[in-house]
């Protein structure tokens, strides 16, 4: 009875020690870099927003926040690598909407789920907008109507890039097409800075992408943009006119936003929430995105959350729409 009684009291103060290590460790985090995943090459929206963001918070947190570019598979490599990360905080995700499209489109395409959208946990919303249909400037399109038209009479010889399938470069364009009735072929790449890279060369004939990785080249002369996906006005391109103002029901954001494995505890993932919410606040971070051609449209992590599920929900009667793509 006295062994018994003294392995009962030993392993209660074991786990006592282990609770309040546990405890501790978690009040001194972080105590190392944490590493940002962005699933895309450099040159698209989620490196143009991750890094100011990151720089901002690696201030807040007093630790660095490093960039680790993650392309491939429309996103899905590098967004699957973080909902399967250790759930300590020290791995993050800066996502696009391509998020809530993923876990669809694997179910559409019968394969294994390279992540569950519940694998991972929201904690700020940083951009939100729609998406635009740039061509190069010598192009002889001047309007959406016109490139449609054309389009429709040579169904299958345009084409058009995106950074991957069911991606936030790909979705957009297959509910212009559907709309409208007409046919392009579709050439992925990995992410958005290759197509507009290839946009600029003459290997593609447009893109549909977020102002941000446009605006420069439109100042500069390089390229057109036709139309939005949005409603109203953008404030990058104020002359640009929707597509839906050209009689198409064709409507969609690319938003991002900032991601933690769904198990990481609490502690951790409200200093996260705080020092995200303090780089949505910093005027560098809104400087520099909004050059980009993007203003800041901050969601903390309940309304974010909300905000993705209905995206989620939205998104999943598109890409059953689109279908079976190889």
């Amino acid at each position: 009875m006295k062994r018994r009684s003294i392995f009962k009291a030993t392993s209660i103060a074991a786990l006592l020690i282990s609770g309040s290590t546990l405890a501790a460790a978690q009040n001194a985090w972080p105590m190392k870099a944490i590493t940002m995943i962005v699933p895309f090459p450099p040159g698209g929206l989620a490196d143009l927003v991750a890094r100011p963001v990151a720089e901002a918070m690696s201030r807040e947190l007093g630790q660095p926040v490093v960039i680790e570019n993650k392309a491939g598979a429309g996103g899905g490599i590098g967004m699957s690598q973080v909902a399967k990360a250790k759930p300590d905080g020290y791995t993050v995700l800066m996502a696009l909407s391509s998020l809530t499209v993923i876990p669809e489109a694997d179910a559409v395409l019968a394969r294994a789920p390279m992540f569950a959208l519940a694998d991972l946990r929201p904690i700020a919303r940083y951009t939100a907008d729609p998406t635009v249909l740039a061509v190069r400037a010598d192009a002889p399109w001047k309007t959406a109507q016109q490139f449609v038209d054309d389009v429709k009479k040579r169904p299958g010889v345009l084409n058009y890039g995106s950074s991957g399938n069911y991606g936030t470069m790909h979705v957009p364009m297959e509910i212009l097409a559907q709309n409208a009735g007409m046919k392009m072929t579709h050439v992925p790449f990995t992410g958005a800075g290759p197509a507009v890279v290839a946009l600029l060369g003459g290997q593609i004939d447009a893109v549909s992408t977020g102002p941000a990785t446009v605006l420069q080249q439109v100042k500069a002369g390089k390229l057109r943009v036709l139309a939005h996906w949005g409603n109203g006005q953008l404030g990058s391109l104020p002359d640009v006119p929707s597509l839906k103002s050209a009689g198409y029901n064709a409507e969609y954001a690319q938003w991002s936003g900032l991601f933690i494995p769904k198990d990481t505890p609490e502690p951790v993932a409200q200093r996260l929430r705080a020092a995200a919410k303090a780089a949505a606040q910093d005027a560098k971070v809104k400087d520099v995105i909004l050059n980009a051609g993007s203003p800041v449209l901050y969601l903390d992590a309940p309304e974010f959350e909300k905000y993705v599920q209905a995206d989620a929900a939205r998104m999943a009667v598109v890409v059953k729409r689109i279908g079976k793509v190889e």
